[in-house]
């Protein structure tokens, strides 16, 4: 009935969990990040998952799944920094949209693409119910224990069908599997799904967007401090070169600077390492190193409106812990 939502589990998070007496933390940082080979006191990670489950305080950490979705740490971070149109830098392979085929009769072939539809299937884009009709004939022969919807059993049967396709989401998947077995007549449902080498457009690692007017660099840099509320950044390129053209990437983004496209003119993200740096600056791709902490953090008060609206009553806080690094 209770809720925490913070970036990180820190001793300072799960002091203020026990304080406010939350049932459960939902973090960006999973709190076992490396297999654990023992539970020891001695140890303060492992002290602290011990203080967790003594508690009884559950615990979510939502990774890379949150850094990939429509409203996830980059959507937030794009956000902040007045990004507009944005579209994902690094498609995500593993969440291609699949094609799902199967075969219905012409009578129910509208109720089955409006109950897929609504489970999920279909979308494309800013478009929704996309899916193709075809028309032929299937073949069935019924034993004597079955009950088909059409036809005799113990006999070869030929039915009128319309071979129905429609794109999913990996995500979607049993809900729209069930959706389909739920709106078809037939007592056993054929279908497949394929995976496509079209990438689902709401799914990808880091956000390419633009200004709504070009900037200097350290105008927007200043823009990317203020807006993310933290002490400093630090930037490679011209302090002068035009920008409108923005990546985002949260969190330990620096190793992907060689990967981001070129008609990107800067790139905001975390944990920009030296080589990286010298590596972007050469490429004339501008770098804003705005922290792990400084990108990422922020997701955490936008958990408590996407919980809050998903969970009707349920209390919802947010813990913005503070940046483990001061700058002096």
């Amino acid at each position: 009935t209770k809720v925490l939502t913070t970036l990180t589990i820190s001793n300072d998070t799960v002091k203020t969990a026990k304080r406010q007496k939350v049932d459960m933390i939902v973090a960006h940082h999973p709190l076992i990040w490396e297999p654990l080979s023992n539970l020891r006191t001695v140890n303060p990670k492992t002290r602290m998952i011990l203080d967790l489950a003594q508690s009884g305080i559950a615990c979510y950490g939502a990774h890379t799944n949150l850094d990939i979705v429509e409203k996830g740490v980059n959507a937030i971070l794009a956000q902040r920094l007045g990004l507009k149109e944005t579209t994902p830098l690094f498609p995500a392979p593993h969440a291609n949209l699949m094609k799902l085929t199967t075969f219905v009769p012409d009578t129910h072939i509208g109720a089955v693409q409006q109950a897929t539809a609504e489970a999920g299937a279909g979308i494309i884009g800013n478009y929704s119910h996309c899916g193709f009709h075809g028309t032929g004939t299937g073949t069935f022969l019924p034993n004597d224990e079955a009950t088909p919807h059409s036809g005799a059993t113990k006999r070869l049967n030929y039915e009128s069908e319309i071979r129905f396709e429609t794109t999913v989401s990996p995500a979607r998947i049993g809900a729209v599997i069930a959706a389909l077995k739920n709106s078809h007549p037939y007592e056993e449902v054929a279908y497949d799904l394929v995976q496509m080498e079209v990438p689902d457009p709401r799914y990808g690692l880091g956000l390419i967007g633009e200004l709504t007017k070009a900037q200097q660099l350290d105008t927007f840099a200043a823009h990317v401090r203020d807006a993310l509320e933290i002490e400093h950044v630090r930037v490679t390129g011209s302090s002068r070169a035009k920008v409108k053209r923005i990546a985002v990437m949260g969190g330990a983004g620096g190793d992907s600077a060689s990967k981001v496209p070129g008609n990107v003119d800067v790139f905001v993200t975390g944990d920009v390492k030296y080589h990286d740096a010298l590596d972007a600056k050469d490429a004339g791709l501008n770098v804003i190193d705005a922290g792990h902490h400084g990108t990422e953090k922020w997701i955490a008060p936008a958990i408590v409106e996407q919980l809050k609206s998903a969970c009707p009553g349920l209390t919802v806080k947010a813990y913005m812990e503070s940046d483990p690094f001061r700058v002096i």
